[in-house]
């Protein structure tokens, strides 16, 4: 699925769940609360690791990326932002970019 498609879909499920009244505020400190997790989730297999927490928080970690990458595209929707046409801006601005020299 393409990043339209993805943000079309979120577009839907807000307004069949009810989300779609949320405003541009709360959707940021939804993210930034996503984000959270995901960090507490990576912190979980940063000290002492075992196979097993590993495999266990590298799953978790993935629905908490899912879970950011929703809020971003219901973020795009509330500001009518095309997120892959973004995407490909964004992207050109980088191939340029120069961060650090190598």
């Amino acid at each position: 699925m393409d990043i339209s498609s993805m943000q079309k879909y979120a577009k839907k499920f807000s307004e069949e769940k009810g989300f779609d009244v949320n405003t541009i505020q709360t959707r940021t400190l939804y993210l930034m609360t996503e984000v959270g997790e995901l960090a507490k989730e990576i912190l979980s297999i940063s000290f002492y690791p075992t196979e097993e927490k590993v495999r266990l928080a590298k799953e978790n970690i993935g629905l908490e990326m899912y879970d950011i990458f929703y809020n971003i595209l219901d973020l795009a929707n509330q500001l009518d932002i095309e997120l892959e046409e973004a995407c490909h801006k964004k992207m050109e601005i980088n191939k340029n970019r120069i961060w650090c020299e190598r």
